[in-house]
């Protein structure tokens, strides 16, 4: 096995493909910044011979300067009826001006005959010209052997004879490519001996997710000593994506031991991995492994004792190595160690057995008996423990609050909600509108509140989910409001519970207001 291996990051094309993701210029150029940042070596910028986009991504990357990283233009071997120095897509990787060029060519006999509908010596003199032409022109050239594995279980000889002619033309890395995702680890690992057998140059690994064994597959690719690693920020790409460097670039440093990164870079995967999201405008994925809010959060009573003890006896490895946190969640599962551990991150002091320790777990338990539930609602959750260690103080007092939706001449549904509150002892009327009941509500109570508070006016919801608790009462159904905040720092969820889903919301925004005030009055300290 190497112990060095080198990370070839796709998200910038493959990991645009995927459904409901587009990147614009300046998103590709601030990733392909932090991907230098993180320590990648190799960033596949796009496909300049698809689209003109690319093209200008290119040529702005001209006037960057990375730290490490190489970027690759990425495109397909010339088409049967150019000359190689005639093919504009070949042209246009020139073009590109990149140091790297990464080249992908059939080595399955069946796109050979029903895709591109050529014989099969055309095919291997197609591969071998384009690779030999960029070699030329002084390029590092990868050759991506697209849907290898499947071709090598059609036809395992002229599988390897694509390789091959790409060996012959220069090629620095042949990559393997398992492109419909859908072999299995033990194939995909006696299919690369096979492989070895037969070449020199070096070789690396592209996988999809489709079976979802796509980091197993690379992992095993490199113990039988793939040098290049190729995936996307988040698993990000076509159908079920691609291999997830979030996984494979914390199996191989902290697992394998194989350099890729440095420890401080890894430090800031979680970090790069919510960024490409936010830029994605997609939401992260609590569960995946390593980066995930849940990837080392602990619920049971008995895992959290245990943790307390000894972070191995429920945790693979410490999450601050990829730049995450344990997290201690409360529910009616919990034991005493779940509301100390959660106490201490708040910075409650709250001693072991004590009754208030006891208080809180059977109020707990008693309000998630109501609907109440609080692994997403953790502000919620801090201020029911200031409310049993009698820390809790009401920063104003509703006197009434009214919300009326009105349909009006140009057929707009408008909501319009007036508030009235007590602060010490100085009254506060106002009203306002808003798309929903819940939306004015807000707004008014945030207009009420921001001259006695100015710090709330950067408070704004970033997500408002409503689930009906007891379906079979219809109407008159209990609901649970869950509001997720963030004054642009930090994020927080809080939850209310109620028949009439305004009252719900009502808790919900309270807490979230009362949260950030309790935060700010902290932060003063």
């Amino acid at each position: 096995m190497k112990n060095k291996v080198e990370i070839y990051d796709t998200t910038l094309r493959d990991g645009s493909q995927a459904e409901g993701i587009t990147f614009s210029v300046s998103d590709k150029l601030l990733m392909a910044k932090k991907f230098d940042d993180l320590g990648i070596s190799y960033i596949e910028g796009g496909w300049p011979g698809s689209n003109p986009k690319d093209m200008h991504f290119f040529d702005s990357l001209k006037k960057v300067d990375f730290k490490k990283a190489k970027i690759a233009a990425f495109g397909s071997t010339r088409r049967a009826k150019n000359k190689v120095e005639k093919d504009p897509n070949i042209q246009a990787l020139l073009k590109a001006q990149t140091p790297v060029v990464t080249i992908f060519g059939k080595s399955s006999l069946l796109h050979v005959k029903n895709v591109l509908k050529i014989s099969r010596e055309e095919n291997l003199k197609l591969i071998y010209d384009s690779v030999n032409y960029l070699k030329k022109r002084r390029k590092e050239v990868f050759f991506d052997a697209e849907h290898f594995f499947d071709g090598f279980e059609l036809d395992y000889r002229y599988a390897l004879e694509t390789v091959l002619a790409a060996e012959r033309a220069g090629a620095d890395c042949i990559v393997l490519c398992d492109t419909n995702g859908g072999t299995l680890t033990s194939r995909l690992q006696n299919i690369i001996k096979a492989v070895k057998d037969e070449i020199k140059v070096p070789f690396g690994i592209h996988t999809h997710n489709d079976s979802g064994l796509a980091t197993a597959n690379s992992l095993a690719a490199v113990e039988l000593g793939a040098v290049q690693v190729q995936g996307t920020m988040n698993g990000y790409g076509e159908r079920s994506g691609n291999a997830n460097l979030c996984e494979i670039i914390p199996a191989l440093k902290v697992k394998m031991k194989i350099d890729c990164v440095s420890s401080e870079q890894l430090r800031h995967l979680k970090e790069v991995s919510r960024f490409v999201d936010e830029l994605a405008n997609m939401r992260h994925n609590n569960k995946m492994p390593y980066v995930g809010d849940s990837a080392f959060a602990h619920k049971a009573g008995v895992h959290v004792n245990a943790v307390q003890k000894d972070e191995t006896s429920y945790e693979h490895m410490d999450p601050s190595l990829v730049g995450n946190k344990r997290r201690i969640l409360i529910s009616d599962l919990s034991g005493q160690s779940n509301v100390l551990l959660k106490a201490v991150e708040y910075g409650l002091d709250i001693k072991d057995k004590s009754s208030e320790a006891k208080k809180i777990l059977s109020d707990l338990k008693e309000l998630e008996k109501k609907g109440y539930e609080f692994e997403a609602a953790e502000a919620s959750f801090d201020i029911l423990m200031k409310k049993v260690l009698r820390k809790h103080k009401s920063f104003f007092e509703l006197e009434g609050f009214t919300v009326i939706d009105e349909k009006r001449m140009d057929k707009r549904l408008i909501s319009v909600a007036t508030i009235k509150v007590n602060v010490d002892g100085k009254t506060e009327r106002t009203a306002a509108e808003g798309d929903g009941p819940v939306n004015a509500l807000d707004n008014a109570l945030r207009k009420a509140l921001t001259p006695f508070y100015p710090e709330i006016a950067n408070v704004r919801l970033t997500d408002f989910k409503v689930r009906v608790l007891d379906a079979k009462s219809g109407t008159a159904a209990k609901v649970r409001v869950l509001i997720e905040s963030t004054d642009g720092k930090d994020i927080w969820g809080t939850v209310g519970v109620s028949e009439n889903i305004i009252e719900a919301s009502w808790e919900a925004l309270v807490d979230s207001v009362e949260y950030k005030l309790f935060k700010d009055e902290k932060n003063k300290k």
